[in-house]
């Protein structure tokens, strides 16, 4: 695969920034770094490149060049409110742009314009002349900042996608997607699926073996997984109706596993037209498509737990046709019960 845009007169190796924001995890940060640098040391290696001929990827880590304290030690402007902290070839020349510049997860709040500074400026300019941008779960939040996500598909971590598409709704946000390759713009979903970028971006920039190669040195699987697996329901219970947050605490209950809607209301004490317009207001879902995730929910804790038989548990949470529940358990997670259970069983 080639690079998502040209970057000019290149006379150095492409250069990959990441950048340090307040909160930026730092195991990402040197995950990414490990990475890059395994991939360049094994492709150079396959390609019998001399020691002189230097890297063929370069890894820079930029932070605020405003943050108290000052410049580190060997720190230098990166420029547009950024500072170079951290670089695998200083002495090599240096091209009109990044190749990659990519904001890490944050083990805190998500990063906004204000926690990026000058970083947020230098994400566009850098855009501007040649880079792609990417991000890893809520860094996501930060390339959003920029203006450059609206009106395409992005995904973060599962957790975040209901407040990030709150907050920005210009995009279109697939949560159930763990990578989103538009070619300028790579998103990628939760806290580890950095490995996915990584690897995502050794196979733009080194090519589609260098990427499998550093894959197998590293024991992780190459880019094409998905998020929906690995994501739990977490409904919403801070909406501030108790008609509702009642109805939602009920639904729980095994007497209420058969409950239909005309059922909801009446424990909602609310007529029906009124029950379904304050749930979905509510909740974000309808109240069939809520019982649905409370029952696929329930299963996946059996199926990761127990050795019960797929039928049994698809009787258990309230469906008389197990075909049925398979179908709505793959649609939701992504995997068939029987191949859900080969990845999470305990056994």
């Amino acid at each position: 695969m080639t690079q998502a845009s040209p970057h000019g007169s290149q006379t150095g190796p492409p250069e990959i920034a990441i950048l340090v924001y307040p909160g930026a995890q730092a195991a990402a940060v040197q995950g990414l770094t490990d990475l890059f640098l395994v991939a360049d040391l094994l492709a150079r290696e396959r390609r019998e490149t001399a020691p002189e001929a230097g890297v063929l990827l370069r890894v820079t880590h930029l932070a605020r060049a405003d943050e108290a304290g000052g410049a580190e030690a060997g720190s230098e402007e990166a420029g547009g409110g950024a500072r170079r902290i951290f670089d695998t070839a200083p002495e090599a020349p240096r091209n009109p742009a990044p190749a990659v510049v990519v904001l890490p997860p944050s083990l805190g709040a998500p990063p906004t314009a204000e926690t990026l500074g000058g970083l947020a400026g230098h994400l566009a300019r850098s855009h501007a002349a040649g880079a792609a941008l990417a991000s890893v779960c809520a860094g996501a939040f930060g390339l959003a900042e920029t203006g450059l996500l609206d009106g395409r598909r992005a995904t973060t971590h599962w957790i975040y996608a209901e407040r990030f598409a709150a907050r920005y709704p210009k995009i279109r946000v697939e949560a159930e997607r763990l990578l989103i390759d538009d070619g300028d713009v790579i998103t990628a979903g939760g806290l580890m699926s950095w490995t996915d970028l990584g690897l995502r971006l050794v196979e733009r920039l080194l090519g589609s073996a260098a990427m499998r190669e550093t894959a197998r040195f590293l024991l992780v699987d190459p880019p094409g997984r998905e998020q929906a697996p690995y994501s739990a329901f977490a409904p919403r219970l801070d909406h501030g109706d108790a008609a509702i947050l009642g109805v939602q605490r009920w639904l729980r209950r095994p007497e209420a596993r058969e409950a239909d809607v005309a059922a909801m209301a009446a424990r909602a004490g609310l007529e029906t037209r009124t029950f379904l317009r304050r749930f979905r207001k509510a909740t974000g879902l309808r109240p069939t498509e809520y019982r649905q995730r409370l029952r696929v929910e329930e299963a996946r804790e059996s199926l990761e737990a127990t050795a019960r038989p797929i039928a049994q548990i698809a009787h258990d949470v309230g469906y008389e046709d197990a075909g049925a529940f398979r179908r709505v358990f793959a649609k939701m997670t992504g995997l068939a019960p029987g191949d859900y259970r080969k990845r999470f069983g305990r056994a």
